[in-house]
């Protein structure tokens, strides 16, 4: 008797139980060891679940070994001869037997060996194109045996990314524009640039809302114009142009107004006339003025004694901006003027202020103004 494992199930019992009772297989005549690996199968197995030694041949010396052994022996010199030759004849198919097994042992363990190695050459790939430490660590802890070129590679990247990783934390922890824009010079290649980049993006945003200048906002889409917020910084940039007066409508105006007031001084009319629109929605408290009445408004204030007239503009401008749409915009201008006045009677006003209103269309000319004189 001997222990042996069931070739169903695995459980170690009695080579001479009736039935496995792990499994209820048929075990006693039913099971052999096989002859080139040794590992207990059916006797009815064709081929070595194992080894995949043909079987029909060890079945076939098993059952003619039993029957020799069943068959009595003589002393018949005669048949001495067949005995002696009877093992070598039995021996060949063995070693035949034997000599297939080793190589398909061998072809086995070569075709297994090369899986294997295939499978780890594409795990390597794989972790050394990641950038997740755990894939890393993972290639670390499964490929123990790997060759050590591919180790040392996987241990430098894991340790480069735990670095990258340090570095981010600190990064973003510091809420520093700066120390972001350094972290991504460092890493080029990082997975966490993108979130870097949102990052600046917000802060650059929030420094621009919190200026809310023209400058501030152009700043901002000179370095993200394809960011997060540009389509917003844009309408932000054309409705402050809208509502910000620049240097050079600055300059127009008061031009304008100085024209006006100089074609008074020398009493031009042509002058004064180009000066304001054909109709004016208001002129000194007169609605639907027309140019007539600004050309009428000039001869009435030279009065008889008058010999001479200045107006002047001390520059203190407060202009007004409006979007009259089409990208045009209109002006309204509230200003004082000083009216110096040199007179035949000295004993009269000789000068006077005024606070003055005026809307400038998107023509560029005068299309109302008001005055009321300042009482001293």
């Amino acid at each position: 008797m001997a222990i042996i494992n069931c070739p169903e199930c695995g459980h170690q019992i009695s080579d001479r139980a009736p039935v496995c009772p792990s499994c209820g297989v048929e075990i006693a005549g039913k099971v052999m060891r096989c002859t080139s690996c040794g590992n207990i199968i059916f006797n009815d197995q064709q081929q070595c679940p194992h080894c995949h030694a043909m079987l029909h041949k060890q079945n076939a010396q098993q059952q003619s070994s039993s029957e020799n052994a069943a068959r009595p022996t003589t002393s018949s010199p005669s048949s001495t001869p067949d005995n002696e030759n009877k093992p070598k004849k039995k021996l060949k198919p063995i070693m035949i037997a034997f000599g297939i097994s080793l190589i398909v042992c061998a072809g086995g363990y070569y075709m297994y060996n090369s899986a294997q190695t295939e499978k780890r050459n594409e795990a390597y790939s794989i972790a050394m194109a990641s950038d997740d430490p755990l894939l890393l660590e993972n290639f670390l802890n499964i490929y123990t045996s790997a060759p050590q070129a591919q180790r040392d590679s996987v241990s430098s990247r894991l340790q480069m990314l735990r670095k990258g990783d340090q570095d981010w934390l600190n990064a973003k922890a510091s809420g520093s524009k700066t120390a972001l824009e350094e972290y991504m010079n460092n890493h080029p290649d990082s997975p966490r640039r993108g979130e870097a980049v949102h990052i600046i993006d917000s802060i650059d945003w929030a420094a621009a809302v919190n200026a809310g200048s023209l400058e501030a906002y152009k700043i901002y889409i000179d370095e993200h114009s394809a960011g997060e917020h540009a389509d917003e910084c844009r309408d932000a940039i054309a409705d402050l142009n809208a509502k910000t007066v620049m240097p050079e409508e600055k300059e127009a105006i008061a031009t304008l107004l100085r024209h006006f007031f100089q074609s008074i001084n020398v009493r031009d009319e042509e002058a004064l006339a180009s000066t304001v629109a054909p109709f004016l929605s208001s002129f000194l408290g007169k609605t639907d003025a027309t140019r007539n009445d600004v050309i009428t408004f000039m001869h009435k204030i030279y009065k008889a004694d008058i010999t001479s007239m200045v107006w002047r503009l001390p520059g203190d401008y407060k202009i007004e901006k409006k979007d009259v749409g089409g990208g045009q915009y209109e002006y309204t201008v509230t200003f004082t003027a000083t009216q110096d006045i040199n007179r035949t009677d000295s004993s009269k006003e000789t000068a006077a202020r005024y606070n003055i209103k005026a809307v400038i269309g998107a023509e560029g000319k005068i299309s109302s103004m008001n005055m009321v004189k300042i009482l001293e």
